[in-house]
């Protein structure tokens, strides 16, 4: 089964939305290949990065995830059965680990 998006957090889609349009339009790629995916492939992914937040929770308490959606821009999210949430947009790689 594909992975399913969340994408409802304003937080993320305020920082998405103020985003010029050729990084929007990098963010829209990202998770138009991330629909076509399946988590372990997600998992995998070489240009995404899945990595852990070590220091900050979901919040529901879960763990939390990095992945790269453009070359500036990074995502912290989380695994909610089949969903992938979307919480925050990060313009470099440390923030998003914070």
């Amino acid at each position: 089964m594909p992975v399913l998006l969340d994408l409802n957090v304003p937080e993320f889609q305020k920082r998405w939305f103020s985003l010029g349009k050729e990084e929007r339009v990098a963010v829209l790629n990202t998770l138009v290949k991330l629909s076509a995916l399946e988590w372990d492939s997600v998992y995998r992914d070489s240009g995404l990065h899945w990595e852990l937040i070590k220091k900050r929770l979901a919040p529901d308490g879960s763990r939390l995830y990095s992945i790269r959606v453009s070359h500036k821009f990074r995502a912290a999210v989380w695994r909610r059965g089949q969903y992938m949430t979307f919480l925050t947009l990060h313009p470099d790689h440390d923030s998003a680990y914070q």
